[in-house]
């Protein structure tokens, strides 16, 4: 479980509404004197110029269009009834079929919407801004994909189109192709370059590439065009957060939330700022105050939660953490079965309960300890869990049948998320159970044993980096060069990380005691088969760790300065695994000292070692 940023996409609709037919000279030079009022925000005067119109000519056409557009956002029923009577009188005009579609989408009627929308592209297809509309009411139907082809058939006849380019960003933003989405936004920029809403939302796509820098750059740009927009503040904020800046980020946090009182995403994020500050009450005030404004407010409960956790108020923060399931940023999709949820409240004697993972392959690992205190109530358990775990929890006691995510299930009676049995079992500090190991590793094959090497020098496994799409990475993981120190002891060095970053094979290579095994590893069993192996394993916080724990294998585990929740705070044991050893970086938050504590006591280790031999 990670805290996430609130991060806010700009949002902007751009219709093509208004336009004049042909008439008598007299009538489009009243028709146009009423449009000007109406673009210049005075809808009562140009309405009263419409409606002379069609006191003179009760079928003008363009003069019910166009009193039936000023009434498409105030009263969109209202607005209905004149553009279909403008319809019945030119019923060939695409434009009018296209904002009765906007009319009706004011409306939430989707589908009779898009039909309209279909109805103006056959009678003129390469109308632009028609499949723009389109493409709106799909995204209002939920269709966001069917929305990105629409806008992109839009750009196809008119390739710098304004509403196309930003529509279509933003969507491919929330459905995550970043890259697409920057592409989208320099286009836009090319012809548009001080559109601040294109130069945030590009810098918040970048932003979910990592490209920090870039991203950074993008929201300075808005902010000098926009340097009281509390959005572009809150979102450079985000950029320093993510760079390390912290006392910068708090800064911009902070203006944000005074430039506009009640922007709970700028509250949150200065909460966020906070707790990596380790200013852990000024952070719980933030989270506290974000619920006030916004009650409901998902990732100011959920960031609460992983911070009453850390400072060890488990009952608290496991209460606050059934809120994740409506954070989008941590990618759960809320369960719907008709089973009902099982929070601990009713007997389990006789009935079959379906735990299932929510959260990453490490919580799956880490509370797949409560497993057996299921079967021990009496119940049968039936296990769902990710792919590359399923051999390995099916392997537990009190498992009768494990599943993978994508495989059919069997008959239940209750559920639960692996990740709500802490708060089912009412767990506290002091009752954490750390009875280990609940798992058990296969026997390493005899292909494994010869990569491992047969001589007596110790086997220590390591794990510098994680996930690089991990919202942590840049503070858990540890660039494989400050790593080097390690490798210069009379030690055989099992490389566990199954994916290499850029220059990570060449400088393994060049170590002669270092064994590449985690590369090969086809799923978590060979892991846990070659960990069981080795002597010690030394890692960042990704699985492994908990792997390690899980099967009571000795860990070392380098951790930030503010870690993960459950590595609590100013301690050297884990009362959640017995055989850890916590190595954690100091206020300077650099990881050089770590690793020099790690090597000198590991030279230790090693020379015991001999010493026993």
């Amino acid at each position: 479980m990670a805290y996430h940023d609130a991060m806010i996409h700009k949002k902007r609709r751009v219709d093509q509404r208004h336009q004049i037919g042909t008439g008598t000279p007299q009538v489009a030079d009243l028709l146009a004197a009423g449009l000007n009022r109406h673009l210049a925000g005075h809808l009562q005067e140009a309405r009263e110029t419409y409606r002379f119109v069609l006191a003179v000519d009760p079928r003008q056409a363009d003069a019910l269009h166009l009193l039936g557009v000023s009434f498409l956002d105030e009263q969109p029923g209202q607005a209905e009834s004149f553009i279909r009577q403008a319809i019945a009188c030119d019923p060939r005009n695409p434009l009018y079929h296209t904002n009765l579609g906007l009319a009706l989408r004011n409306q939430q009627r989707g589908e009779e919407a898009l039909a309209t929308c279909d109805k103006a592209l056959r009678l003129k297809p390469d109308y632009p801004e028609a499949h723009v509309n389109r493409g709106l009411t799909l995204l209002s139907l939920q269709r966001r994909e069917d929305a990105v082809a629409a806008f992109g058939a839009a750009l196809a006849i008119q390739p710098d189109l304004a509403a196309a380019l930003i529509h279509r960003g933003e969507t491919l933003l929330y459905l995550g192709r970043f890259e697409a989405a920057v592409a989208d936004y320099d286009r836009l920029l090319a012809v548009a370059p001080d559109d601040v809403g294109a130069l945030n939302n590009r810098g918040l796509a970048l932003l979910e590439l990592k490209r920090v820098d870039e991203a950074l750059a993008s929201f300075q740009r808005a902010l000098a065009l926009a340097p009281d927009l509390a959005e572009v503040v809150n979102s450079c904020g985000s950029a320093l957060r993510a760079m390390g800046r912290l006392d910068e980020a708090l800064a911009c946090f902070t203006r944000a939330a005074a430039l506009q009182p009640g922007y709970v995403e700028a509250v949150v994020n200065r909460g966020l700022a906070l707790q990596d500050l380790a200013r852990f009450d000024e952070a719980l005030a933030s989270y506290a105050e974000a619920r006030d404004i916004r009650p409901d407010d998902a990732l100011a409960h959920w960031n609460e939660a992983t911070l009453r956790l850390l400072t060890g108020d488990l009952p608290g923060g496991f209460a606050e953490a059934e809120w994740r399931l409506r954070v989008p940023a941590l990618g759960i999709v809320p369960p719907t079965f008709a089973q009902p949820l099982w929070l601990g409240d009713t007997p389990l004697g006789g009935r079959t309960i379906l735990v299932h993972a929510d959260l990453g392959l490490g919580d799956t690992i880490h509370f797949a300890r409560y497993i057996p205190m299921l079967a021990a109530r009496g119940a049968r358990v039936v296990a769902k869990v990710q792919t590359p775990l399923r051999t390995l929890i099916a392997a537990m006691d009190g498992i009768s049948q494990c599943v993978g995510r994508d495989e059919p299930l069997p008959d239940f009676d209750v559920h639960c998320p692996l990740s709500s049995l802490p708060l089912a079992f009412g767990t506290t500090l002091d009752g954490i159970p750390a009875r280990t190991p609940y798992l058990s590793a296969p026997a390493a094959s005899a292909a494994w044993r010869e990569r491992l090497g047969t001589d007596d020098r110790p086997k220590i496994g390591v794990v510098w980096s994680g996930n690089a799409r991990h919202a942590n990475d840049r503070n858990r993981s540890i660039p494989l060069e400050t790593l080097q120190p390690l490798f210069d002891c009379e030690a055989t060095f099992v490389s566990l990380q199954t994916e290499l970053r850029e220059g990570d094979d060449a400088a393994l290579r060049t170590q002669g005691n270092c064994v590449m095994a985690g590369r090969f590893f086809a799923d978590f069993s060979d892991t846990a088969a070659v960990i069981a192996d080795l002597d010690l394993v030394i890692t960042v916080d990704t699985s492994a760790a908990h792997l390690a724990g899980a099967l009571r294998r000795p860990v070392w585990i380098l951790l930030p300065f503010v870690p993960d929740w459950r590595w609590l705070l100013d301690r050297e044991d884990s009362p959640w695994y017995p055989s850890a050893r916590l190595f954690r970086q100091g206020a300077e938050r650099r990881w050089e000292p770590v690793i020099d504590r790690v090597r000198r006591a590991l030279a230790v280790e090693v020379a015991a070692g001999r010493s026993r031999r």
